[in-house]
């Protein structure tokens, strides 16, 4: 298999976990603003990307929706804001 057979498949392959895609996306994203990219590899990057994110949305989408199912119809709102000892 050659180089770009093996990058128009990792086009294709779902990644393992939420986390991974992520870490995946936040290399794509420092490849691409590295601008050492041929015009061909910056393309494919980009589609792998889009999918990651398509990824990740649905991973938390399905997620919300788990969420919605344990605490009834409405979402509510994560406090992050809570002070120590709360």
């Amino acid at each position: 298999m050659n180089a770009s057979t093996r990058k128009q498949t990792l086009v294709d392959v779902q990644p393992a976990s939420y986390e991974d895609a992520t870490a995946e996306l936040e290399q794509l994203v420092q490849q691409l603003e590295s601008g050492q990219m041929s015009l061909d590899d910056t393309l494919k990057s980009y589609q792998r990307g889009a999918g990651l994110l398509r990824f990740c949305r649905e991973k938390l989408q399905a997620v919300e929706q788990q969420i919605q199912m344990l605490d009834g119809t409405e979402l509510k709102p994560y406090a992050n804001d809570r002070a120590p000892g709360n």
